[in-house]
């Protein structure tokens, strides 16, 4: 899974995508989901395990998250709740917002 953190004014922002989504879009005949390098790569993202996309959900005030294995791991932390969870072509999408 990839992982990039990145300071906002309004807290950190977390981006988590299975690795094999980076550059892919997805679609769901309503909506459709692009899997950019600029938001969910680049220099900052890092290779992370499941223990590390944890701890940064934890810490994020808000979270993007893409691809079966990594919206698996927060719905299994307890941080995403399965009901919410959208797919999108096969693949899974979760939006996190601590509040």
């Amino acid at each position: 899974m990839l992982l990039r953190e990145r300071e906002t004014k309004e807290g950190l922002l977390v981006s988590v995508c299975d690795a094999d989504c980076l550059g892919e879009t997805y679609g769901n005949g309503t909506a459709t989901i692009t899997v950019s390098e600029s938001f969910y790569g680049g220099d900052d993202a890092v290779e992370a395990t499941p223990e590390e996309v944890v701890d940064g959900l934890q810490r994020a005030q808000v979270a993007n998250i893409v691809g079966t294995e990594a919206v698996g791991v927060a719905v299994d932390a307890g941080l995403v709740d399965e009901e919410t969870v959208l797919e999108f072509d096969g693949t899974r999408h979760a939006q996190l917002l601590w509040l």
